[in-house]
C-alpha cells in the first residue's frame, strides 16, 4: 500500500481536555513568541525584528490552538452534508464549533449561522422583511421597513445594509460617542404617530471599532421593544473583549467575526436569540445549509477555528480585560506625558479594555504611521484610507471632533500577544515621532 493513500475520517479533537491542554501548553507563550515563528516567504523581511503589534481590531493574530485545530480539520475528506461516515465527521465538527460560540454569547447552539464573516453576516440581517415569527406557518408581527443606526456603526451597517436611501435613518452620538437614547425614543414614537403601519430595525453596535466605546445596547433594547422594533447588534469588536450574553442585552439578533478573537480570517456568525426571526428573501438560497439561512457548503477548517477561537477567548476574558486595561492605561498615560494636549476620545465614555483611540495636536496620521511602522510598530489611523485619499473618519465627525484633530487621530488595540515590552517599544517609537514632528518644533519654539 502506498504512504498517505488512506484519509484520516477523525474529527479534530475539540472536546474541553484537549482544548485545556492546548490551553496549558500555550499559557506559557511569551508575549513575542509570536515574532519567533519560524518566517515563510514574503512574511520573513517582516517579521525579521521584533515588532510591536498593535492592531488586534483590524485583526488578531490566530491563536496556536486554533490553527492546530484548523490544520486537522483540512485533512478531514468529508461534506457536512453527506450521511457517510465522513461526512458525519465533518458534521461533528461544526457542531462542536457551533457549541462553542453559543456558549460565548449565551445562546442555544440551534441559533447560530455560520457566515463567511461580520460583513456578511449584518449584510443578512439589515434588510426589508426581516420578521419575528409566533412559530406557526405565519408571522404574527409586521416585517420591518425602517432602518435606524447609529451614526458610528461599522461601515458595512451604515453602506452595507439593503433598505432604500428613504427608510434608513442615523441615530446622532454625543461627544463620547455614545448612541443618543433620547432621538432613537422620539423617532419612534414620531413612526408609531406618524406611520402605524410601519416597523423599524434597531441596529447599535455593541462596542465602537475605532473609539472602543461600548454602546448602551440593553437600553436601547428595551425602549425598542416598548414601540414593537427589532433590534440588532454588531458585536464584532465586543466578542472575546467583554461579557457577551444575547439573553442579557434584550437584542433580537447578534452578528460576529471570528478573526476579531483570535479565529481565522473569512468565518463570522448571526446569533439569534431566539428561532423566531424569519426573512422571506434570503439573499443565499441553495441547498439549505445553516438552517437555510446561509447556502452553500461550510467552511469546515475556517468554522472549527472560530469554535476553538471563542472558546478560548471566552476562557480568558476575565483575566485578560484586566490585563489589557492596564496594558491600555499604561500606554495612554506614557502618551499624555510625552504630550499634554493629546486627546484621547471616548476616554469619558466605558470602553473596551484593549482599546485607545488618540490624537496629538500638530501631528499627521499617515506620517506617524509610516514612522511607527519603520520602527517596528503596527496600528492604525482613526481616519479611512481610500484610493489613496486620507479621509476624515465619520465616527469622529459624528462625535463632533475637530477637523485638525482627527486629522491626527491613531488607534492602538491590544490584544492576547501584548504585553507590556510593546508597550514600551511604543512608546519610545512615539516619542521620536514627536520629537522629529516639524509641527510640533514650531509649536515649542512659539
Amino acid at each position: 500500500m502506498q504512504a498517505g493513500c488512506r484519509l484520516p475520517l477523525r474529527p479534530p479533537r475539540l472536546g474541553r481536555a484537549a482544548i485545556a491542554r492546548r490551553r496549558g501548553a500555550n499559557s506559557s507563550i511569551s508575549c513575542r513568541a509570536i515574532e519567533r515563528a519560524p518566517p515563510d516567504g514574503a512574511i520573513a523581511q517582516v517579521i525579521a525584528t521584533t515588532r510591536a503589534y498593535l492592531d488586534h481590531n483590524a485583526t488578531t493574530p490566530v491563536r496556536p490552538a486554533v490553527a492546530e485545530a484548523m490544520s486537522r480539520a483540512l485533512a478531514m475528506p468529508g461534506n457536512p452534508s453527506s450521511v457517510h461516515a465522513e461526512g458525519r465527521a465533518a458534521r461533528g465538527a461544526i457542531e462542536i464549533a457551533r457549541e462553542q460560540v453559543a456558549a460565548l454569547c449565551g445562546a442555544k447552539p440551534s441559533d447560530i449561522v455560520f457566515t463567511s464573516g461580520g460583513t456578511e453576516a449584518n449584510a443578512t440581517i439589515l434588510r426589508p422583511g426581516l420578521s419575528d415569527c409566533s412559530g406557526a406557518r405565519d408571522c404574527v408581527r409586521a416585517p420591518v421597513s425602517l432602518l435606524l443606526y447609529s451614526a458610528s456603526e461599522h461601515p458595512c451597517v451604515r453602506d452595507g445594509h439593503h433598505f432604500p436611501a428613504g427608510q434608513a435613518e442615523a441615530i446622532p452620538v454625543d461627544q463620547n460617542g455614545t448612541a443618543d437614547l433620547a432621538w432613537l425614543e422620539a423617532r419612534l414614537a414620531r413612526l408609531a404617530a406618524e406611520q402605524p403601519g410601519w416597523r423599524a430595525l434597531v441596529s447599535l453596535h455593541l462596542a465602537n471599532n475605532e473609539t472602543g466605546v461600548i454602546q448602551p445596547v440593553t437600553e436601547a433594547a428595551v425602549i425598542a421593544r416598548r414601540f414593537g422594533a427589532l433590534v440588532h447588534s454588531d458585536a464584532v469588536q465586543a466578542a472575546g473583549k467583554i461579557p457577551l450574553d444575547i439573553e442579557a442585552l434584550g437584542v433580537d439578533v447578534l452578528t460576529l467575526s471570528a478573526h476579531k478573537l483570535g479565529g481565522p480570517k473569512g468565518v463570522g456568525a448571526i446569533v439569534f436569540r431566539t428561532g423566531a426571526l424569519e426573512l422571506a428573501d434570503k439573499p443565499l438560497r441553495g441547498g439549505g445549509q445553516e438552517r437555510g439561512w446561509r447556502a452553500g457548503t461550510e467552511n469546515l477548517p475556517g468554522i472549527v477555528g472560530f469554535g476553538v477561537a471563542a472558546h478560548e477567548a471566552g476562557q480568558a476574558l476575565a483575566g485578560e480585560a484586566t490585563r489589557l486595561a492596564a496594558l491600555r492605561d499604561r500606554l495612554e498615560s506614557g502618551i499624555l506625558a510625552l504630550a499634554p494636549g493629546t486627546a484621547i476620545f471616548g476616554a469619558q465614555a466605558p470602553r473596551l479594555p484593549n482599546t485607545s483611540a488618540f490624537a496629538t495636536p500638530g501631528v499627521q496620521a499617515e506620517t506617524a504611521l509610516i514612522m511607527l511602522d519603520l520602527a517596528g510598530i503596527g496600528l492604525s489611523s482613526g481616519s479611512a484610507c481610500s484610493s489613496g485619499k486620507v479621509k476624515r473618519s465619520h465616527v469622529l465627525s459624528a462625535m463632533g471632533v475637530d477637523p485638525a484633530m482627527s486629522a491626527g487621530a491613531l488607534r492602538a488595540s491590544l490584544g492576547w500577544t501584548t504585553c507590556e515590552a510593546d508597550i514600551a517599544q511604543f512608546l519610545a517609537a512615539y516619542a521620536k515621532a514627536l520629537a522629529a514632528n516639524p509641527n510640533r518644533r514650531a509649536q515649542a519654539a512659539a
